[in-house]
């Protein structure tokens, strides 16, 4: 992305090109050129000789600045640190790593940091002096209140070094990208994942028997590992191969597999939505603390693994998709703001609606509601 400032004919732009690609005069620096102008024509109209010199030694203080501002700024290695990833309403850390291979010391120079309007103010540091050859860790914290995925890929430099007649910036291209996943709210139950699927087991088990004695549904046998439950060994096999083996036993689990589901296609309105997503960070970091196996499935992405890639999917994740996957046909968590779905979801399913008005429907859930807390209603009762 190219930040340089178009030639164009207002004397403002014109200024600020040549900020940025060689110095322009600071205020003092105007005044300065006009004394020494002055003294070199009263010089020429009296041919003294001290009038001269003066305007000399004002000149040559004038274009040492110059050239020293534009040096101080060149040669400068500059790289972010990576940022960790937070939740909305945490400080994010910004950390950037100024570096002077020169053998010069680089003096008085200001950085501006061009982040995302969403996630505030512009950055901005001032270096004293950067010695040659020496490094310095710039670091600024920034307050969260949004999730979001979010790119910045320039920064800007500025300095007036040593006398400030003449101030000279230029643009690094430094990229980064922070990640701001959800508000993650802290439960102490929640109704919606505890107990998930008690009708499905409940139907299940009554068709299945599951012996977890000698007898069971072998899926493999695997080489004995210490701690593996005697009752478990395979003997004849074990005696045919001369090492032990163990027997791998299907495992029939009743809502131990939690899969939210989140309907992001429609439109929402936008707050419902934010909510939503929140509600889902949550439930899935609060399924993951009970030790369930938790996935999140999106209309139009399918299902996503893995806490890491999760919460960064729904750091980004907005409304407005269409639903290109078919949904799961386990028990699930459905949120959405469309109840025309609730009928088609599988048995013992639960529901969180961003809709009042919510269709006949055998399966329990919770209807979202604007004037009470959202924690509130992750943790009430279900209808």
């Amino acid at each position: 992305m190219n930040h340089s400032v178009s030639r164009t004919k207002s004397p403002l732009n014109l200024i600020r090109w040549l900020e940025y690609h060689w110095a322009t005069p600071a205020y003092g620096g105007w005044v300065l050129i006009g004394i020494a102008l002055s003294f070199f024509g009263a010089a020429t109209n009296t041919m003294a000789g001290w009038l001269y010199v003066l305007s000399g030694m004002l000149l040559s203080l004038l274009g040492l600045n110059f050239v020293v501002a534009i040096n101080t700024l060149k040669k400068l290695q500059i790289k972010h640190l990576a940022i960790a990833s937070v939740s909305a309403g945490d400080e994010l850390t910004v950390s950037l790593k100024i570096n002077n291979p020169t053998q010069k010391n680089k003096t008085l120079i200001s950085i501006i940091e061009h982040i995302p309007p969403t996630l505030g103010k512009e950055i901005k540091h001032n270096i004293e002096t950067l010695p040659p050859g020496q490094e310095i860790l710039l670091t600024a914290y920034l307050q969260t209140n949004n999730r979001g995925i979010y790119h910045w890929d320039y920064l800007s430099l500025r300095t007036a070094a040593p006398f400030g007649l003449f101030y000279c910036s230029r643009y690094y291209q430094v990229k980064t990208s922070a990640i701001v996943y959800p508000h993650i709210l802290t439960l102490q139950n929640c109704p919606l994942i505890d107990n998930l699927g008690q009708e499905e087991a409940r139907k299940r088990d009554s068709n299945q028997v599951y012996n977890h004695a000698t007898e069971g549904v072998t899926k493999a046998l695997r080489q004995y590992r210490y701690g593996d439950p005697i009752r478990l060994i395979h003997w004849r096999t074990s005696a045919r191969l001369g090492e032990l083996q163990v027997r791998e036993l299907e495992t029939i689990t009743g809502g131990e597999e939690i899969t939210i589901c989140l309907d992001n296609s429609g439109d929402w309105d936008k707050q419902d939505f934010e909510n939503a997503v929140i509600a889902v960070a949550s439930m899935y970091c609060y399924a993951s603390r009970q030790q369930l196996e938790v996935k999140v499935w999106i209309g139009d992405m399918g299902l996503i693994h893995g806490r890491k890639v999760t919460l960064e999917t729904l750091a980004g994740v907005n409304y407005g998709g269409i639903m290109k996957n078919n949904i799961p046909q386990l028990p699930l968590i459905w949120i959405s703001n469309n109840s025309n779905y609730l009928n088609s979801l599988p048995l013992g399913s639960r529901y969180f609606l961003f809709n009042k008005d919510i269709v006949s429907s055998s399966l329990k859930g919770i209807i979202y509601d604007s004037e009470n807390s959202l924690v509130s209603q992750l943790q009430k009762h279900l209808q």
